[in-house]
């Protein structure tokens, strides 16, 4: 049996003749002893929960998945969608993360996007050990505090043509 090793990876041949390379940057996820698999569903879930994170992040999803997000908060015993507004692409070694949010108003968006990038990258690739190769964040729109409850209110609404 011999063994050869450079920077990148090491290579070892055994008497039979089967040669085995194995990379330094192996994944976590794949090793001598087995394979681990992360489903889809657990990097969405990591990426809406880091992205909720941000200060200046108002809600997570487009119009539509906020919709159905908001009927299922009201059923009785439903669980928040955490992975509302948020779609992924995982490999064996790495995962792609696109993000849809509505932001605060006032906040600068290209800082609230370096943050959601940032704080996304850090957990996905903590807590899975794949290579988040991108994280692409869609605005939907801007969320506006005007004081006022969502419930309806009882006066008729100012019309300016009579």
């Amino acid at each position: 049996m011999s063994t050869t090793t450079d920077n990148k990876s090491t290579v070892t041949t055994s008497g039979e003749g089967k040669t085995d390379i194995a990379s330094k940057s192996d994944s976590v996820l794949l090793s001598s002893q087995g394979r681990t698999t992360i489903a889809d569903t657990v990097v969405s879930k990591i990426a809406g929960i880091a992205t909720r994170e941000v200060q200046g992040v108002h809600a997570v999803g487009g119009g539509a998945s906020r919709a159905i997000g908001a009927l299922r908060e009201r059923i009785p015993g439903a669980r928040v969608n955490q992975s509302q507004g948020v779609s992924v692409e995982v490999g064996e070694r790495q995962a792609a993360v696109d993000i849809d949010i509505v932001a605060d108003y006032g906040v600068s968006i290209g800082d609230l996007a370096a943050g959601i990038r940032r704080n996304v990258i850090n957990a996905v690739e903590r807590m899975t050990g794949l290579e988040v190769t991108e994280v692409n964040i869609v605005v939907h729109d801007i969320y506006l505090d005007d004081g006022s409850d969502d419930e309806e209110t009882t006066e008729a609404p100012s019309t300016r043509v009579q």
